[in-house]
């Protein structure tokens, strides 16, 4: 899937860069989110990231209203045609047709951040010119860029040449996938990659299809494969309690990793956080585990880590609870 600007360059659809970010490799580095995806996970923290095109999130709160503001109608082609608002004024949606994502002003005229776009045509040279500005983090700390998603591997395009022009600049390179893609779409692009970090959500592929929407089988051989290729890997499980969370899965996870990748950089169980329930909102989307009560902190930390320990002692996984524990630092 290969976007395009207005004027006809390639470029990436993304929903977000951050900067600074500790949690998305090794060192201080800058994470660039890939809108669209090829499955739904039920604990999904980035529903502006599934479809792959630009959405528009509406936050009341901010909003001025229209009869002290206006300027989203004003700067609307369609005016109050595709805007909606509440009774009291403030921006309550906007039906999106064709021509919204070549115009935007509606967002762009809303000086309080009402509407917020999520979705932009970004170039490999703007996207580099961003990610240059902390070369010297990257340097200091072993760090560089991320990228994330969403699913990268769904613009495996642009994916590939970005990475290719962060490995000529001498930025250390990662990608965060689900690896749900035709073998050959991970493999370009993750070319440039020097450290891959994929989940595996499920052994059972019934309930990995429950729980996201897809089976697991195109996942797990495209592991194998990325172990074949010498790709330093960190694989990680989001434990949700009720889902995935039972001591069972957890082992046949860990059996395979031992078993059929072998040598790993890290495994990391990642606690369920209930994330994202605003951008939820704002994009009129109901959250799938709205009902879900998970267990109390202190409950899912010390289960996680006793998982961790027996994946450890047992299985001989360099296992751990979180992803704050270090991870090797590129020279």
């Amino acid at each position: 899937m290969l976007f395009r600007t207005a004027a006809g360059e390639p470029s990436a659809l993304v929903s977000d860069i951050q900067k600074y970010t500790i949690h998305d490799g090794p060192g201080i580095r800058t994470t660039v989110f890939f809108t669209g995806c090829t499955m739904r996970c039920l604990w999904c923290s980035n529903p502006e990231t599934i479809q792959p095109r630009t959405r528009l999130g509406m936050y009341p709160s901010k909003c001025l209203t229209l009869g002290k503001c206006g300027l989203c109608v004003k700067e609307c082609g369609a005016g109050e045609a595709l805007l909606e608002f509440e009774e009291g004024g403030a921006i309550k949606a906007v039906s999106m047709g064709a021509a919204c994502e070549d115009c935007l002003q509606c967002a762009a005229a809303c000086p309080s951040g009402a509407i917020k776009v999520w979705g932009a045509r970004k170039t490999v040279p703007e996207l580099m010119s961003v990610i240059l500005q902390d070369l010297s983090y990257y340097k200091k700390t072993g760090g560089g860029v991320t990228l994330n998603g969403g699913e990268v591997t769904l613009q495996w395009e642009i994916a590939r040449d970005l990475l290719a022009a962060c490995k000529e600049a001498q930025v250390n390179t990662c990608v965060e996938t689900a690896l749900n893609c035709p073998r050959e779409h991970m493999e370009a692009a993750l070319e440039h990659a020097d450290l891959v970090i994929a989940d595996i959500k499920h052994m059972d592929t019934a309930e990995h299809k429950r729980c996201t929407g897809a089976g697991n089988e195109r996942i797990l051989d495209n592991l194998r494969r990325l172990c074949e290729l010498g790709k330093k890997l960190v694989v990680r499980t989001p434990v949700v309690p009720g889902y995935n969370g039972d001591e069972a899965n957890i082992r046949a996870t860990g059996a395979f990793i031992r078993d059929e990748l072998g040598s790993v950089l890290q495994y990391q169980l990642l606690p369920y956080r209930r994330m994202g329930i605003e951008k939820y909102e704002s994009l009129g989307i109901a959250y799938p585990l709205a009902d879900y009560e998970p267990p109390e902190r202190a409950e899912w930390e010390e289960n996680l880590k006793r998982l961790a320990d027996m994946l450890s002692r047992e299985y001989g996984l360099p296992a751990v609870a979180g992803a704050a524990a270090a991870l090797p630092v590129e020279p």
